[in-house]
């Protein structure tokens, strides 16, 4: 799917009025292969609620570092069994164990926490983007979380090509506990990013 700079400006404006659901349901239909990604991070059932009603056997990538903690753990399979999500799970080449003792994880400024940043999150995400070739990508991105994601919107289009779908861009915290809470669906917050360190640090997915 590609369009020019001019149609997705045009298209992100008709789209701002629309639900969720609705900017899903017309990216669906105007993609031949799209994906989801996830890491279950807090507020993520509501893409994945809004893409699995949208086309119920989306592919919900998966790209799990192995450092998630518990709750996120329990609240990804209750999600997944809720929702019936089609999870293709996506894992580092080095298992954490072994990583635990060769690096840790480096402190931010450390050299190492590039090569860190890469194995557990970005070589997996490639990985998974080689496999499926998608021509549209859901993302839970939103205005206010970083710098770049502040130039973005509902539709942004990458290097790669692939279109990218926020359908939550303008939604705030209070918005998306609402809509949670209007559908049912579970949230957690004992999330941890060991590639990110900083909430308002781009991790490196979205930097293309």
């Amino acid at each position: 799917m590609s369009f020019t700079e001019k149609e997705i400006e045009s298209l992100n404006k008709s789209l701002k009025d629309k639900t969720p659901l609705e900017i899903a349901q017309w990216a669906i239909l105007n993609a031949k292969k799209p994906i989801v990604t996830t890491n279950f991070r807090p507020y993520e059932a509501a893409i994945l609620h809004a893409c699995s009603k949208a086309l119920a056997d989306i592919p919900v990538i998966w790209c799990d570092s192995g450092y998630n903690t518990p709750n996120t753990y329990k609240h990804a399979e209750e999600l997944i069994e809720q929702l019936g999500l089609n999870v293709k799970l996506y894992v580092p080449k080095q298992t954490t164990a072994h990583r635990d003792v060769i690096m840790g994880i480096p402190d931010i400024n450390d050299p190492m926490h590039k090569v860190f940043t890469d194995q557990v999150k970005l070589e997996p995400f490639q990985r998974a983007m080689t496999d499926f070739t998608p021509d549209v990508w859901f993302t839970n991105l939103r205005k206010g979380q970083t710098a770049l994601r502040d130039s973005l919107d509902i539709l942004s289009m990458g290097k790669d090509g692939v279109l990218k779908v926020s359908p939550f861009y303008y939604y705030s915290d209070a918005e998306l506990d609402i809509y949670l809470k209007e559908n049912k669906l579970p949230n957690e917050f004992k999330y941890f990013d060991p590639t990110k360190v900083l909430e308002n640090r781009e991790c490196g997915l979205h930097t293309n």
